[in-house]
């Protein structure tokens, strides 16, 4: 069971912890455990109920209202709630809940709403990736574990993979091939280019993870893609990663480079002609639309 410091309920639930502290003392809201070293902890049933607080709070509920509940009535009133509500934020919450609980069948549930509502890219713009961005945040701050983010990320890899088979392109389409660095396993970022390039009628060439160079020499060798389009998060770092991107510019110059990631991005580096740098999905889009409309083939 995972055990959480009271910063880590704050940066769960966005909740203060000087004000966790009051409703701990005013209302006995939480009820921490100690350690053998008497330092003071929370478990997951203390989490899962301090974000379905958080989140009534939010939504006009007297806090001396909601620690009369119990934790039973709190959820219920939180499901009413995000069933009906068409708010990001609140979805967003909701599969929070899912990742903490690794309830895989609320998660379908709740990405299943969102696409009839929303369609699959806003589903996607709007709730998964700021989502995938927040516990992103938390994992790096370990107030999240490695097996919820895999379980979380793993879900919304089968959803893409499923919206991207559904997409046919055109024979007169542009060529993409998308990879990542060797070394490099964050594909959610690609898998989303993929749907994107496919959804407007263009051909996607995906090696996917970890991709060798010589792997990639061969493929364009033999497809001659207009585009390439890579994503560096976590390797290579610094430098590195700058020589890399100078690299595959030079040994691809008859192609267009499209590159984004963290270890790029908002970085002071200069780049050949032929590299574009693509600071979020928008410019991405910006990019497909730029290019001749294909017929999407049905």
């Amino acid at each position: 069971m995972s055990r959480y410091l009271i910063k880590d309920l704050e940066n769960l639930s966005g909740i203060k912890a000087h004000t966790l502290r009051i409703w701990e003392q005013r209302y006995n809201l939480l009820c921490p455990k100690r350690t053998d070293t008497n330092i003071r902890y929370y478990d997951e049933a203390d989490l899962k109920l301090i974000l379905n607080v958080a989140l009534l709070n939010e939504k006009g509920h007297k806090i001396s209202k909601i620690a009369s509940m119990t934790p039973e009535c709190i959820s219920e009133e939180v499901i009413k709630l995000t069933d009906r509500s068409l708010m990001h934020d609140d979805q967003i919450h909701s599969l929070t809940i899912c990742m903490i609980e690794m309830d895989e069948e609320k998660f379908e549930k709740i990405l299943t709403t969102n696409i009839i509502k929303l369609g699959f890219e806003q589903t996607m713009l709007h709730v998964i990736y700021p989502f995938l961005t927040k516990i992103g945040v938390l994992w790096q701050t370990g107030a999240i574990n490695p097996a919820q983010e895999h379980f979380i990320s793993n879900l919304v890899r089968q959803k893409l993979i499923v919206a991207i088979d559904g997409q046919v392109p055109s024979s007169d389409g542009k060529k993409f091939m998308l990879f990542l660095p060797e070394g490099e396993l964050h594909e959610i970022s690609l898998l989303f280019a993929t749907y994107l390039i496919k959804s407007k009628g263009h051909k996607v060439i995906y090696l996917g993870q970890s991709t060798p160079k010589k792997d990639l020499d061969a493929v364009y060798e033999l497809h001659a893609p207009e585009f390439l389009l890579t994503v560096v998060t976590s390797v290579p770092v610094g430098d590195q990663a700058n020589n890399y991107v100078e690299k595959l510019a030079r040994k691809f110059n008859e192609a267009t480079l499209l590159v984004s990631g963290i270890q790029i991005l908002d970085k002071e580096y200069t780049f050949s002609p032929n590299v574009h740098l693509l600071h979020n999905i928008n410019d991405l889009k910006a990019q497909l639309e730029s290019l001749e409309q294909v017929p999407i083939e049905k």
